[in-house]
């Protein structure tokens, strides 16, 4: 097809050519910054302490169980003279894990680190800079509150916070201080996030019309059946602490409570607070404009009881409880933008559903380490076929350096606040949605949630049913 010029009736070019030029010119325009750097967080406050670029940052880790001992305080041993970081202290409600991750540390840094069993004791001390938080869900808030309170920045574990409330509690927080927070979704430092909302922002696939993906696992006896380890008593851990004044159903130390904590309400939201995270931060930064969602549903069940099951079962994952949480949950959410997100988790199958970003005008498919860019069939005359370059894949470690250089360059980090607030407002309004079996709808300015009457609805909190 040509483009015909009837004052000379020249041909000019064709379409396609001409939107190839344009969409080149909003290209450069939009790659205005680092694909590190995520446009939505440029109105962050700036931090009251700015950091030099050749200062060392010292940290202390609040929580050194499964991921906080071997992602937090392993990767930071592998790469702390490189990220030019020093460790101090490690506090945890167990004396084992305490005096474990202490001696790591030393032996390998010679550094002199202090262990401790209350959290509290960590945020009194001025020489330190930076907050890892990685305890059982329902003390992200507190911990990340009171280090923020300190003058401390925050890496916190995902889900950011337990429920809805507290999310805004931290995103206050953090506006107010003016120190950096980054949630523990390292998806969101995988560059081929980076480069589709580059690609969306340059209006490459149109206006977006719907995102899915999913993450799945098959887990025969039943996900987060973790080992009891026998070193695991009332002795070791203190129990009370653990708790907190948060969690009003009391009940006698429990080593399934404590080791198996993501099967149980209380604590955790499941799969929603688990894996939910690493779909929902990187396809919203996707987007080029997180949003807050319009209105949330979501259906879980669990009708497979795979605590149940004895065929086959080693006796370290004996459990005598059947977990609170669904095996399979399914989230559909609206945004103001107009499309919808569909994230799909399962504990008892694990075929995903394809990872894409749909346009009005083209698709991005989002498996592997490129985007890959395929024109609807309506405008297969206007847009070219195009495949990024590939990209490393998501880690750990390339998420603890980008916190780090956002401390230093005072700018918001791939996880900040101003995603994973919105974040969190999915993963809480579908656990309402789940639990309470309706439709949520949410305003942004007033952060109210309600039904679609308009009639109020109050959203989960600590004591929202007995067992909680």
């Amino acid at each position: 097809m040509s483009l015909h010029d009837p004052s000379t009736g020249a041909v000019s070019t064709t379409r396609r050519q001409f939107l190839k030029r344009s969409t080149a010119a909003a290209t450069v325009l939009a790659a205005a910054g680092s694909l590190r750097t995520p446009v939505y967080g440029q109105n962050q406050a700036p931090s009251v302490n700015v950091t030099g670029a050749n200062e060392r940052l010292v940290i202390g880790f609040v929580g050194v169980g499964g991921q906080g001992a071997g992602a937090h305080v392993g990767l930071n041993l592998e790469h702390y003279q490189e990220n030019n970081v020093a460790m101090a202290a490690v506090c945890d409600v167990s004396k084992r894990r305490v005096a474990e991750n202490v001696k790591r540390i030393k032996d390998k840094t010679q550094a002199d680190v202090q262990g401790y069993e209350d959290y509290r004791k960590v945020m009194e001390r001025k020489d330190i800079d930076v907050i890892y938080c990685a305890t059982v869900d329902h003390w992200h808030t507190p911990i990340s509150k009171a280090a923020l309170e300190s003058g401390k920045h925050v890496y916190v574990e995902k889900p950011m916070t337990r429920y809805l409330g507290e999310a805004f509690e931290l995103y206050d927080t953090v506006k107010r201080t003016g120190k950096i927070l980054n949630v523990g979704s390292q998806g969101c430092s995988d560059l081929k996030w980076h480069k589709a909302a580059e690609w969306i922002r340059a209006g490459k696939i149109g206006p977006i019309t719907m995102l899915q993906g999913s993450y799945m696992r098959n887990n025969p006896w039943g996900e987060w059946n973790y080992t009891l380890q026998p070193w695991g008593t009332a002795a070791d851990i203190n129990w009370e602490l653990w708790l907190g004044k948060q969690i009003k159903a009391r009940r006698p130390f429990d080593p399934d409570h404590y080791f198996r904590w993501r099967k149980y309400h209380p604590y955790c939201s499941g799969l929603l607070g688990d894996l939910f995270p690493h779909k929902l931060h990187p396809y919203m930064l996707a987007t080029g404009n997180p949003e807050f969602p319009v209105r949330v549903a979501a259906v879980g069940t669990k009708a497979f009881k795979t605590d149940l099951r004895k065929e086959g079962r080693k006796p370290e994952q004996e459990t005598k409880y059947v977990r609170d949480v669904a095996e399979i949950i399914q989230l559909i959410a609206e945004f103001p933008s107009g499309y919808v997100m569909h994230i799909t988790s399962a504990s008892v199958n694990e075929q995903g559903t394809q990872e894409r970003i749909r346009g009005h005008h083209a698709t991005l498919d989002m498996a592997g380490n490129k985007v890959q860019l395929n024109p609807e069939r309506s405008f297969a005359e206007e847009i070219d076929p195009e495949t990024s370059q590939g990209f490393p894949g998501e880690s750990v470690a390339a998420h603890h350096k980008n916190f780090y250089e956002s401390i230093r360059a005072n700018k918001q980090p791939n996880a900040g606040i101003d995603l994973a607030v919105k974040v969190q407002t999915v993963i809480s309004l579908a656990e309402t949605s789940d639990r309470l079996g309706v439709m949520c709808y949410f305003d942004e300015k007033t952060r109210k949630v309600t039904d679609g009457l308009g009639r109020p609805i109050k959203p989960l909190d600590y004591g929202w049913d007995k067992n909680s």
